[in-house]
């Protein structure tokens, strides 16, 4: 009987361009790639440009640039979701020819007093036997089955779609496809093993692997990384008014990086080249010291300095 070879690990980035790389990004970015390296395996990098009124121009080549300039080293070509437009519309029809998915008309006004949950409104069912609108999203049918996970680092998730959070779009009404059947598919596709992402983005997990499930997609390993905080308790990020992080000395913002995420760094390291400093954090990384970790505070120095980026 043949033996068959372990599966190679192999993670992602998978950054939107809707602006430039800032510190909350740039840690997941960390986070991210480490783990691929520690476990001995691929590093993608992909560019999830499938919403196109919240891009900026220019926005995807300054992401490039920046993980270049910090010395990150992706393998195989950057891949764009754009491209996997007709992969993401042949399984959109595929989850409505077998009746698990149905267009629905319902506008957001439609739904204003709805419940809501974690991700927001819970659809209450209204177009799940027809709708009569010809602008339409297409949703997929949930139930109350639990989705149970283990989260390498927030530990054991469940979660009841139907009851918290209801039928959710996969296809939106000005004919985009959303991002949770995008990532699913492209995951899928780039045979993606762990996925290292904020903690931001674990509510829609569920979601993801449900869709897997349905879809019969092999499910990745979920680890996903406390968010660093803004001054005013928000999670930093494009839409609270975080800057870009600067590229004139990206030692010492990778160091900050690194001890956000919890590495005791060495004494001096600010100073190393990029390759050295990467090699200590490669024979160094512990993701485990960040388990159960929701939130890093900006209080910590280094890091108020570099969230606001350095001239």
């Amino acid at each position: 009987m043949a033996i068959s070879e372990p599966v190679r690990y192999v993670g992602r980035f998978a950054p939107s361009p809707t602006g430039p790389l800032h510190f909350g990004s740039l840690l997941a970015a960390v986070a991210s790639f480490l783990q691929a390296k520690v476990n001995a395996g691929r590093w993608l990098l992909r560019i999830e440009d499938i919403d196109p009124p919240r891009e900026q121009p220019g926005a995807d080549q300054a992401i490039v640039s920046a993980l270049d300039k910090y010395g990150f080293e992706w393998d195989g070509p950057i891949s764009y979701q754009s491209t996997a437009s007709g992969r993401h519309e042949l399984l959109v029809q595929q989850l409505i020819d077998t009746g698990l998915a149905y267009p629905c008309s319902c506008s957001r006004r439609d739904l204003a007093d709805a419940q809501r949950g974690p991700l927001g409104t819970i659809y209450p069912g209204t177009c799940r036997k027809g709708c009569a609108g010809t602008e339409v999203a297409i949703r997929i049918r949930t139930d109350n089955a639990p989705i149970d996970f283990i989260d390498r680092l927030q530990g054991p998730q469940s979660m009841a779609l139907q009851r918290e959070s209801g039928d959710f779009v996969i296809k939106r009404r000005d004919g985009l496809i959303a991002y949770q059947l995008a990532v699913v598919a492209d995951d899928a596709d780039q045979e993606v093993t762990e996925v290292v992402r904020g903690i931001d983005l674990l509510d829609s997990t569920p979601r993801q692997i449900y869709l897997q499930r349905l879809l019969e997609l092999h499910s990745p390993d979920y680890l996903h990384i406390p968010v660093i905080e803004n001054e005013h308790g928000q999670k930093l990020s494009k839409l609270t008014g975080a800057k870009a992080i600067s590229t004139n000395q990206p030692g010492r913002l990778l160091v900050a990086a690194l001890a956000a995420l919890g590495q005791q760094t060495a004494a001096g390291l600010t100073t190393a080249s990029l390759d050295d400093i990467w090699a200590w954090a490669q024979a160094h990384w512990q993701v485990q010291v960040l388990a159960g970790q929701k939130h890093i505070p900006t209080a910590q120095d280094p890091l108020a300095e570099a969230q606001n980026g350095l001239s």
